[in-house]
Order: structure tokens, then sequence, then C-alpha cells
């Protein structure tokens, strides 16, 4: 039964109206704004990575939903580098793929290959990507996501990883798509988890075809092979012990493709939230310390507002209204919608239809995606990475029947969009595009774009929209003095306050700065700034000057 609070929030939401009849017939278009607001130049920055989908297209489902990367600092230069995780073959122990490969960042803001002397260039057939320093030895690690045995790569503060998977005890053999580090016991050690999205094997591959007859990739309800996700608790000595049965996590299952971590109902302990592909979502609330329970159906967040399943790949956890806590944003399959879920506090509902969010995303499948304040107007914008998983006439590309534009948004500051025509980087072809990373590639203040389009080359969009305001940025960073993963920080200016969680692990298949950036519109600083970290431990650091990043130190508060 639920909870009059509950029934109260769902009642509510009908009566919320719609972004000046965003989604409404007769309603505008895209706003006419600045056609420029990203600038491509992943060739000439020397990132010349080319992923492959397929060596030879079998039509086998993981070539739908490959190609992962993002943003680290591997060597803490203060500059982030770039990973990027690539497919090739999905044949089981395929030997032919090539490797995932590391750039390293010059202090000229080119790139280096440095994949051979970091020692991290799998070959797997591979998805996404996690980072975060799970040893506590004060650099970053990385943990990839592949469709065999994933890898556990850590950084031995020599500018080279070594393959500790083994000795970790984190090779998950079965199909992974996504993975965070995040410290679920306050314990103080980044614990693990990773989300799988089929119990595959090639000879289950059956063929499907278009309703005109051509040959076509399968949903994945086809395979009825849906299977559990993953948590290994960090031991604090180099390994980790899978826990998913006694914590309740192994209770469900489904065909994950994204995740975030956050506190989704406000108790002091850390959630997460599972985006599933034709089925409902899962969101892992941890009611009692170590102990979790999915309550997505009865927090309104497991389907739709029509009661149906939809087709879940990427997850955003965002404050979109400034009032505490966590919304969710997630992408879908064309002829769905992509979701907004509020959070009321003791619930969520889809308000996709009053965000102006909901017609422009019909006709496209998104993947990654991403909120933030692309112009510094102090209200955040949102970025989505389209690519078709069927072939769905007109092909929008001739070279690439899967290509679809990628979108941009502007954000009204009411929770509310409009789309940014030509996606804001005009010129840039279009392409499958699957993992989208954010972060301040140029440490210039504003966020740019990293995205993996398969069967292509990488793309980076160097963010040069002619700003409306200020920004601050902040380096939260733990007694390691690596990025303290899941801490809230709470900006405030004028009479405004803006939370965000320093945070990689939002998107799709990928890794993000962990930085918090804040756009303040006119305020020339930050009155005040505050951090929760994962123990719960609140800091107040005080008045802090806009225009520039501040590193937040645990103990440097008050």
């Amino acid at each position: 039964m639920q909870s009059p609070r509950f029934l109260l929030a769902v009642l509510l939401s009908s009566f919320l109206g719609a972004c000046g009849g965003g989604d409404e017939p007769g309603a505008p278009g895209p706003a006419p704004i600045a056609p420029t607001w990203f600038a491509e130049g992943a060739a000439a920055a020397g990132l010349d990575f080319v992923h492959v989908r397929a060596h030879e297209q079998r039509f086998w489902i993981p070539e739908t939903v490959t190609g992962g990367g993002g943003f680290l600092d591997y060597d803490g230069d203060g500059r982030l580098d770039v990973y990027c995780v690539q497919g090739g073959d999905p044949v089981p122990g395929s030997e032919t793929n090539e490797p995932n490969r590391l750039f390293h960042q010059e202090t000229d803001g080119t790139f280096t290959d440095v994949t051979e002397s970091a020692g991290v260039g799998d070959r797997r057939y591979g998805f996404g990507c996690a980072t975060g320093d799970y040893d506590g030895d004060g650099d970053t690690d990385l943990y990839v996501c592949n469709l065999e045995e994933n890898v556990l790569y850590r950084n031995e503060g020599d500018g080279a990883f070594a393959d500790v998977t083994a000795i970790a005890g984190v090779g998950e053999k079965r199909w992974s798509s996504a993975a965070s580090f995040f410290d679920y016991d306050g314990d103080g050690d980044l614990d693990l988890f990773v989300v799988q999205y089929l119990n595959w094997k090639p000879e289950h591959e059956i063929p499907c075809q278009t309703s005109y007859g051509e040959r076509d990739y399968c949903n994945p309800i086809n395979y009825n092979a849906p299977t559990r996700d993953t948590l290994y608790r960090n031991e604090g000595d180099g390994t980790f012990t899978d826990v998913s049965i006694a914590v309740g996590i192994g209770a469900g299952t489904g065909t994950g493709l994204g995740l975030s971590c956050a506190d989704f109902d406000g108790d002091g302990r850390v959630d997460v939230y599972v985006t599933n592909d034709g089925m409902p979502n899962h969101l892992w609330l941890q009611l009692e310390p170590g102990r979790f329970t999915d309550r997505a159906l009865l927090a309104g967040c497991a389907v739709n507002s029509s009661g149906a399943p939809e087709a879940g790949m990427g997850v955003h956890a965002v404050d979109v209204e400034s009032d505490g806590d966590w919304d969710l944003f997630m992408t879908h399959v064309r002829e769905q919608t992509n979701t907004f879920y509020e959070n009321l506090g003791s619930a969520f509902t889809d308000r996709t239809s009053s965000t102006g969010l909901s017609a422009a995303s019909i006709p496209f499948t998104g993947f990654g995606l991403g909120f933030h304040d692309f112009d510094h107007d102090g209200f955040v914008d949102l970025f989505v990475a389209n690519g078709r998983v069927g072939l769905w006439p007109p092909a929008l590309s001739k070279s690439d029947p899967y290509a679809e534009p990628n979108q941009l948004f502007l954000g009204r500051g009411d929770g509310c969009f409009e789309e940014v025509v030509g996606g804001g980087a005009p010129g840039v072809p279009l392409g499958t595009s699957r993992a989208a990373a954010f972060g301040d590639i140029d440490d210039d203040g504003d966020i740019d774009v990293l995205y993996i389009d398969a069967q292509a080359p990488v793309r980076l969009l160097r963010n040069e929209l002619p700003k409306q305001g200020s920004w601050i940025g902040l380096s939260v960073l733990g007694e390691s003095g690596t990025p303290a993963l899941g801490a809230v920080v709470r900006v405030r200016s004028g009479e405004r306050d803006r939370y965000r969680i320093a945070h990689t692990s939002y998107s799709y298949c990928a890794a993000n700065d962990p930085r918090v950036h804040v756009g303040l519109g006119d305020a020339q600083r930050a009155e005040e700034v505050e951090v929760r970290w994962p123990d719960g431990l609140v800091e107040r650091f005080g008045s802090l000057e806009a225009g520039r990043y501040h590193k937040l130190r645990r103990g440097g508060g008050r």
C-alpha cells in the first residue's frame, strides 16, 4: 500500500504544466540561439583513436552497445588525460582486436599515446570504464568492463599500471556494461558496483529482421537472458569480496546498461540506480546500513508514466530544481521519450512531458548524456549523444545507416529546456554515438565533451560559447588527495543554493571529470561552499572567489 505522502506527490504531479507548451501541438520549434557552442578538435589535438564496432558485422547484439571511454588524470599533473575503450571482434578469445588506448595530455593541450608504456592496452571486446583511487595511495586506478573478463588496472604512481584483476578478485566474466567506484559502507575506501547486461554467448544469437525483411539486430528481450549485477566490497588490503547476495543486490535481475550512485531518499546512505534495457529499472535503496532493497516500482521510477518499461541506456542523477535532492534523467530508444523522473522527497514522478525534453527525443536513440552549465548562466543545460540500434528508414547518413545527430538543450532555470539548433556543434559529421564524457579538458573554466562514435573516430568538442556569467570549479579531495567520490557539494550565491555530486560514473559507459563545476550567473563569488563527505561529515569552506578552481581537502574546512 502506498503512503499518503507518495499518493499526494503523484496527484500533484498531474497538475504540472508543460514548459510554455513546448511539447504541445503547435508549440514553437527549437530555440534560434547561438549556432556554435562547441568546436570539434580531436584529430588536431592528437586523439587519433578510431572505434571498431565489428571487424565483420554479424548482427550480434554486443555490436549495438559497444563504445566507451572518458577522462582521468592518471599521472597527477592536473591535466585531464583520455582513455578510449575498443570493440573489435566479439568472438570469445579473439586475438585480432586493437587495444584500448590511453592518451596523455601535454602542456600545450595536445595528446600523446602512452598505452604501451602505461600498460593499459586491454584487447578484449570492451564497453565502459570506471576510475577511482580504490587502494588509497593517492593516484587514480582504472577498471574496464568487457564482454568476457573485466580488468582492474592499479596505478603504480610512476606513469604505469599493473593488471591486478586476479589479485583483487574483480575479474567478472559475465558481460559487463558499466561500473562505478563508490563507498557504500562508509568505511573510507571505494567499493565497486558492476552492471551486467545479458547472459550471452554466440550460440544464443538468433536471426532477426526488419519489418521489410532486411537482416538487423535483435531486441535484448528476444534473448530472455537477464542477469544480476555485482557489488564488490573493498576489504582494504587490495582485495574485494563479492557481497551481491549478502547485501540484497543479487535478488534482482535485469538487462543493465547505466548506473548512478547517490543518496536518493535523503537518509545519509548512498543508493544505486540501474537502467535496464526493456525491463523495469532498479532503485537499490540502502534502507538499513549495508542492506539494499529494490524500491523502484514503489518509488515511481521503474517504468514510465504509462506503466511501461523502457530501453534504459544512459542515466544521470542531477538536481535540476536546486532543491537538494537527486532527480533522474535517462536516455531511451527511438519512439520512446528520454525520461525525466523528478524526486519529490519520498517518491519520483515522470515529469518528462513538462520539461521540453519529450518530443525532441522521440525520433532518436539516446546513449551518453550529461547535465552541465555550459554557458555559465547559472542553470544546467543538457547534452545527449544519439545513435540507432536498428535500421529505421530513412537513413540520415549515407556512410552509416545507424548515425543520428547529437542534441543540446539550453536550461531555462525553471526545470524546462529548449533544444539548440544543430546540437551546438555545426559541421561535425553524424555518428552512431555511445559514451559521452564531460570535463574541462583545457582548464579554461567551461565543460567540454568527449564522445565515442561506433566504427568512427573519437570526437572532442571544445566549449567555445561566449559565456553568460562567471563560474567556480572545486576539486573535492579526500585525505589521500584523490577525488572524494560521492561527496555532495552545496554552493550558495545570491539567494540560491546549487548542489553537485563529486562523481565520475554517469552518462553511458563513461568516466567523467571528478571536479565539480558550477555556473554562477552574475555572481562574482560563491558566498558559501559546503561539503558533505561520503561518511556524513559536513565541512564548510567559507566564501570562495569565482573564475578559478579551488582544492577542498577533507579536514581543511570547519
